[in-house]
């Protein structure tokens, strides 16, 4: 199973957002994690390597279980780790491989396009107290069939 961990900077009521190419869908930047690597060291590095800033006070909001089905089998499933940060040192890149760099308004995540699994995530991330569990299940078009949904609010 794959294993991947994410990173979304807020500051001052905005979030730094990828816009992916493929499809135009905004996602926190992260990636898919080394072996022997920890959450947080895969959170951390991806963001540093997709923005070459580095982020600061840095904690982890939420676990999911992602699940693509086709025909009603499972075809694909993998684990993200959503990390939330207060600030950033460094001047972040406008663009990098993976997409264009931008700042949004945190309203912007209720609207913005993405997965509708991130939509929750992210917004849980960066408005809620605690940490998020949840399992999403989606057709191989990345269309949400199913979401389950808990949370601790330590």
């Amino acid at each position: 199973m794959q294993r991947i961990a994410n990173l979304i900077v807020k500051k001052d009521d905005q979030v730094l957002l990828l816009k992916k190419p493929r499809r135009g869908w905004y996602v926190a930047p992260g990636g898919k994690m080394e072996p022997g690597e920890s959450i947080f060291e895969a959170a951390t590095r991806e963001f540093s390597e997709e923005t070459e800033a580095i982020p600061v006070d840095t904690h982890l909001k939420g676990v999911y279980t992602m699940v693509i089905k086709e025909d009603n089998q499972v075809v694909d499933e993998w684990m993200l780790y959503t990390f939330l940060a207060k600030d950033y040192t460094g001047v972040p890149l406008k663009e990098n491989r993976e997409g264009i760099l931008e700042w949004h308004p945190i309203s912007a995540l209720a609207h913005l396009p993405m997965a509708e699994g991130d939509r929750t995530n992210l917004l849980f991330a960066v408005n809620e107290r605690g940490i998020q569990y949840g399992t999403f299940e989606y057709t191989t078009e990345f269309q949400l069939l199913s979401e389950k949904i808990q949370q601790s609010n330590e």
